[in-house]
């Protein structure tokens, strides 16, 4: 599937950078939305299902979150807490 239009925001927030990134791509169907991080799980005939659980691996060694919302017929949006740590 491919994007149609894609928005990408970050910023920091309650001392995280967060990163949002949205499209509009038709939104995640509900049957797949408890397997979106799960490893070897893709919808796609040629992948590895392998993007979203390390996206979600480095993120949480990272100690921070990634979650999502997603709207069927609209788009889904990814958003990415990381701490903020000044150097």
């Amino acid at each position: 599937r491919r994007l149609k239009k894609s928005k990408n925001n970050s910023f920091i927030e309650n001392n995280n950078i967060k990163i949002v990134i949205e499209d509009q791509s038709g939104g995640i169907p509900e049957q797949v939305v408890p397997h979106i991080f799960s490893p070897n799980f893709t919808t796609k005939n040629s992948g590895t299902g392998l993007g979203l659980a390390i996206c979600k691996g480095i993120v949480e060694k990272a100690e921070g979150t990634i979650s999502f919302r997603s709207i069927q017929g609209k788009g889904t949006v990814f958003t990415i807490l990381l701490p903020h740590i000044k150097l």
